[in-house]
């Protein structure tokens, strides 16, 4: 006979549990991998390392990205949709804003989750099979794309969704092209290195709702302050068919769109199999299916 004995997982990035933010050093590596593990090449993940993030130029074709552009208008106009808990639908235009769980009711989208391009990357960095923590495809129209304050992934995902460490990677495939002035990503480099903790003990489903909006895992501005004047801020452009790829803790945001040219991507959060996500650190229950996977099977295999 065997004896399960539920052990709570150490919490090694406290948030939201106190009455003043607080700055931790990390405390597991950015790359768990090899630089010869996979297709990233040495250079890469030394960039990738030392920022937080790497950026490729052509990681989907241009045929590739036209189909993807094609399934999120598809996926945008399907009134069967409008109602679902996975589309958020934009208050004032009635524009759909993103699509979670993409990749569970679109085939086009599985398939690119669960391509080699993506997942050996992801395997490379994270030293592990993974698995799709969470996926989405969003919009940011022309003339009223808004903003997304600055945050850390991890910090929601350790709080909310209960992640217990930084071994987790997102990739923003770019559906448009990300230009400085049309609401494109930006990063702090280096800043991955460092965990910001929020001051915030409201436990509601905040997850529909940017961070700045809701005041719910929103660092301070002293904080961000250090931060930036430590490290500088990067505006992250690049072509259509490019990626982002970035670490759980880089922090990172981006602006209101106020010009005519949309910005649209596919998000995929890989996490390892190594750091499934335990019960929430600083909530008191973990968000929804569609946004935070308890599917823990490894993709790609």
């Amino acid at each position: 006979m065997t004896l399960l004995i539920d052990i709570p997982t150490a919490d090694e990035y406290p948030t939201r549990k106190a009455h003043e933010p607080a700055l931790l050093y990390r405390r597991s590596p950015t790359v768990w991998g090899s630089a010869d593990g996979g297709p990233f090449s040495a250079e890469e993940i030394a960039d990738y390392d030392q920022r937080g993030y790497t950026q490729i130029d052509s990681l989907v074709s241009g045929e590739e990205v036209q189909a993807y552009r094609a399934e999120l208008e598809r996926l945008s106009a399907d009134p069967g949709l409008r109602g679902d808990d996975r589309v958020v639908v934009d208050p004032e235009s009635g524009g759909v804003r993103s699509v979670y769980a993409v990749h569970e009711f679109s085939d086009v989208f599985a398939e690119l989750v669960n391509d080699p391009r993506l997942v050996e990357r992801a395997r490379q960095i994270l030293g592990s099979d993974v698995y799709v923590h969470q996926s989405r495809v969003n919009h940011k129209p022309g003339f009223g794309g808004g903003s997304f304050f600055w945050h850390s992934n991890f910090e929601t995902w350790h709080a909310e969704d209960g992640m217990p460490r930084m071994r987790a990677v997102s990739f923003s495939v770019a559906l448009t092209e990300n230009h400085p002035h049309n609401g494109a990503l930006m990063a702090i480099p280096g800043s991955h290195r460092t965990f910001v903790s929020c001051v915030d003990p409201a436990p509601s489903p905040h997850h529909r709702t940017p961070p700045k909006t809701r005041g719910v895992g929103v660092p301070d501005e002293s904080s961000l302050s250090l931060l930036a004047h430590q490290h500088g801020i990067e505006v992250l452009t690049g072509p259509a068919g490019g990626a982002t790829v970035f670490d759980a803790n880089c922090m990172h945001g981006s602006g209101d769109n106020i010009t005519p040219h949309p910005r649209s991507d596919v998000f995929v959060v890989f996490n390892s199999v190594e750091n499934a996500c335990t019960a929430p650190f600083g909530s008191s229950g973990p968000r929804p299916e569609h946004i935070a996977s308890r599917d823990f099977t490894p993709v790609g295999r």
